[in-house]
């Protein structure tokens, strides 16, 4: 399956660190980050951080949608782990479809 964002591409400073296991935006020279696993069918988000400067500006809120979307695109159920992945999946409705 096509990834839509393979390791090291951009879009909107979005990239997929497959490498690290992680998602990544980055914002100014600053990553927010999601740490996965990839497993079964499944995308299970173990942590979600942005740095302090980024907090409050919607930078975490746009990583989720990213990894969302990407999962979607994937077919991947999402498992979030992590406080505020379920969070996310819980108040974005249109995306709680994919959360297990």
């Amino acid at each position: 399956m096509t990834h839509p964002n393979p390791a090291g591409s951009t879009t909107n400073g979005f990239r997929d660190n497959a490498a690290g296991n992680r998602f990544e935006l980055e914002i100014d020279g600053l990553v927010a980050f999601a740490d996965y696993r990839r497993r079964d069918g499944l995308l299970i988000v173990t942590h979600v951080e942005a740095p302090v400067p980024l907090r409050g500006t919607g930078a975490a809120d746009r990583l989720m949608r990213a990894v969302a979307e990407t999962a979607r695109a994937e077919g991947l159920s999402i498992r979030p782990l992590c406080g505020y992945a379920a969070g996310w999946l819980r108040t974005h409705r249109e995306f709680r479809d994919l959360a297990v």
